[in-house]
């Protein structure tokens, strides 16, 4: 089978030690492109990258120092995306029938993004020919199985340092005309307060409103699949979607970071400190 396997499909920054309960992820913004991709895709390389989160993992890079790890993916979302379930597949890309126990019926699907995508951002189509199911198989094995086996090792291992842990899972969003004036330049995700302590929540809410930003809760993104399966308060174990504008730190049609990049950056590391100096025993009684 003529698909590339990556022997390690994501980075992993581990701080020395880890001083909080925190572990920083970023699903969305791989840049490595499988030649398997680019030969079977109808757009261009430029064309694809409209799914990326692109330059996430760089926004939130002082987690390593700050005693955090941080996750991130290095393969596009396009190719396979880890913030979905593993067998969230489109019958209609597929050139024969799909095993009974695949999830062809979520809203995801329908929408064309699924764990591997029919659509980039925009709409437009990506493949130019119908996919095996055993392609599928194997980007689910050689991508999403090891970034999950990674991203569940640091929550247990988290776990069972500090009572409690936090994943806090970064994501880049598009502008939004709907909203005009109003648009939010931060979207917290706490799948409705179900998936992340309210304080946790209120904090990030706080610290972000205090640079200047705007942030909003769970309108529009409540948080995927990873803060939903993930977010288990109850048990000490908690997770937090944050969308950032893209706007604010780049263009979105050059795929290239803007001005406001280092001061996002910045930003988003003042605010990680202020969350090392913080104290997270609520966390294990939530």
């Amino acid at each position: 089978m003529d698909i590339p396997v990556d022997p390690q499909p994501y980075s992993l920054l581990r701080p020395a030690p880890q001083t909080m309960p925190l572990i920083f992820a970023s699903p969305h913004s791989g840049r490595e492109y499988p030649p398997a991709l680019l030969a079977a895709a109808r757009l261009d390389a430029h064309g694809l990258r409209r799914s990326e989160d692109s330059f996430v993992e760089e926004l939130f890079g002082a987690a390593p120092g700050e005693g955090a790890p941080l996750l991130a993916a290095r393969f596009p979302r396009v190719w396979c995306d880890v913030n979905r379930e593993p067998w969230e597949l489109d019958p209609t890309m597929f050139d024969g029938p799909l095993p009974h126990w695949v999830n062809s019926a979520s809203v995801r699907v329908g929408a064309g993004l699924g764990t591997i995508a029919r659509v980039v951002a925009n709409g437009e189509a990506v493949y130019r020919r119908k996919l095996r199911f055993a392609e599928a198989e194997e980007r689910v094995r050689a991508a999403w199985q090891p970034y999950h086996a990674a991203l569940s090792d640091l929550i247990a291992a988290t776990r069972a340092r500090f009572g409690a842990s936090l994943l806090i899972d970064c994501h880049s969003m598009p502008a939004h005309p709907a909203h005009g004036a109003a648009a939010p330049d931060i979207v917290l995700g706490d799948a409705h307060g179900t998936a992340c302590a309210p304080r946790a929540t209120r904090l990030l809410e706080e610290l972000l409103s205090d640079l200047g930003y705007r942030v909003r809760r769970n309108d529009p993104y409540a948080g995927g699949y990873v803060t939903r399966h993930y977010g288990r308060p109850r048990e000490g174990q908690h997770a937090l979607q944050i969308e950032v504008a893209r706007s604010l730190y780049m263009d979105e049609a050059l795929i290239e970071r803007n001005a406001g990049f280092p001061r996002l950056r910045r930003d988003l590391g003042a605010v990680i400190a202020a969350l090392a100096s913080t104290d997270w025993d609520f966390l294990a009684r939530s």
